[in-house]
């Protein structure tokens, strides 16, 4: 069995963040999304990965290099534009093969990963199988309706009226007989080649397609709020560790990763937190569900519920939570009379000010 795995898109809900970045490296606990998705790939028994690239695949691949460093091989294949999932499978038609595979969303975050889904497409061998997940929300997904056997009869693409609150989660294992499906069907109203269209053609056809539903815990982390609730979710399993230099006057309570190389002075950290290599945190508070990366600078701030990208510098600015601060950013008090906020911002940025 190989792999695809889509690291393209512009990920725009992401903005202004991906203007400079992809999104699927965006850190989780100051480890890429993406590199979640290669090890629940690797831990399944899946080495031969292919990764869809677009106009970020130069980042793409100086992160994720040959694969080795993870245990894989991995193949970039070029999409030039996002026109849909089942485009995908289309581009990677050679790569591919005539092997089954999975599919997999590179800014999508399973725990538990993926190796039980595997074992049972390998015993059941349907044509494909799809995970399902309940949501509030379902007209932001691809929805899935079952029959009283739990076959799923029907999947619809972001319906105006979905049938059922069953979402499709990004991670497809499919037999070959998929590319006949992504060949015969065409463009949907938003432009692009739907993976739910290529299933709704095998469904119409009689091939099996099977379901499982997740229990545990998913997300798309496609937008900043999904982003900081991933990172609180793995925070929580964080093995505690202290590499840095913590003088005396600082308190380290809880599940806290303290990276070598990071200074710690005059500061309470609590947990689960984690703090990256280079960084310095002084006469700060850094609270819990907070991933600060590499070579930041904190000084006489409060930072929770919050993601720090590398080397950005926040100095004297009072509390900051539920935040996703950009790399190399500065965040400083401005000390001017009259009081007023001065700003350099971006584009699609959100800015949260008290009058």
């Amino acid at each position: 069995m190989k792999a695809l795995v889509l690291a393209g898109g512009t990920g725009s809900r992401l903005l202004p963040i991906t203007h400079t970045a992809p999104k699927q490296l965006v850190p989780v606990a100051n480890k890429p999304v993406l590199f979640y998705g290669i090890e629940s790939l690797v831990a399944a028994g899946i080495t031969d990965i292919g990764i869809i690239v677009g106009y970020t695949a130069d980042e793409i691949r100086a992160a994720v290099g040959d694969g080795s460093a993870f245990g894989a091989k991995v193949t970039y294949i070029q999409q030039d534009k996002p026109l849909g999932l089942a485009h995908a499978v289309l581009v990677a038609r050679d790569y591919l093969g005539d092997d089954d595979f999975v599919m997999y969303l590179g800014d999508n975050f399973i725990v538990g990963g993926i190796s039980e889904l595997v074992d049972s497409f390998h015993t059941k061998r349907p044509d494909a199988d799809i995970l399902l997940t309940r949501v509030a929300d379902p007209s932001a997904f691809g929805v899935a309706e079952l029959d009283d056997a739990g076959r799923v009869v029907r999947i619809e693409e972001k319906p105006k009226s979905p049938v059922s609150d069953l979402a499709v989660v990004g991670v497809y294992l499919f037999t070959p007989v998929v590319h006949e499906a992504v060949r015969a069907i065409t463009p949907s109203a938003r432009g692009e080649l739907e993976i739910t269209d290529a299933l709704q053609w095998l469904i119409d056809r009689d091939h099996t397609i099977r379901s499982t539903l997740i229990t545990g815990y998913w997300k798309d982390t496609g937008n900043v709020s999904d982003m900081l609730e991933v990172n609180r979710s793995v925070l929580e399993t964080l093995e505690p560790c202290v590499s840095g230099k913590i003088d005396a006057d600082s308190e380290i309570i809880g599940r806290v990763r303290i990276e070598r190389g990071a200074s710690i002075s005059g500061s309470r950290i609590v947990g689960p937190a984690v703090i990256g290599t280079g960084t310095t945190v002084t006469n700060s508070y850094i609270g819990p569900s907070t991933s600060i990366a590499e070579d930041c600078v904190i000084d006489s701030s409060e930072i929770e519920f919050s993601i720090i990208l590398e080397g950005a510098s926040i100095e004297g600015v009072g509390r900051i939570e539920a935040s996703l601060i950009g790399r190399e950013t500065q965040v400083t008090r401005a000390n001017r009379t009259p009081r007023a906020h001065r700003f350099v911002v971006g584009d699609h940025s959100k800015v949260q000010i008290t009058p």
